[in-house]
């Protein structure tokens, strides 16, 4: 089932809707009802896998990136699942945001 919520950047200028599809494995962003992009996961057993995001290029660089990641840490917060950011921005997002550096499971190569 299809959910969503808000989260305003720090500006308080833009909205981001944040409307997360389970069965697709996939949050998607929006400001008003333009469609600016979407992060991809694999949902397994024990750990929750970021495998992609994107936020459409006339959308970049505006933290609108920064706002869907934070929704999604926050959102697979409560399940207490490591996070896997196999996805660099994600990594990314993390190491500049040590408040979710204990929810990122250690990759081992």
């Amino acid at each position: 089932m299809a959910q969503d919520t808000h989260s305003e950047n720090a500006a308080g200028d833009s909205r981001v809707r944040v409307k997360h599809s389970r069965p697709q494995e996939r949050y998607e962003a929006y400001l008003g009802d333009e469609y600016i992009g979407y992060l991809d996961y694999v949902d397994e057993i024990e750990q929750v896998v970021i495998t992609h995001t994107v936020i459409a290029d006339r959308f970049s660089g505006r933290g609108h990136g920064g706002q869907l990641v934070r929704h999604v840490l926050d959102d697979i917060a409560p399940t207490h699942k490591p996070v896997v950011p196999v996805c660099p921005f994600v990594a990314h997002f993390v190491e500049k945001n040590p408040a979710y550096a204990s929810m990122v499971a250690q990759i081992s190569r």
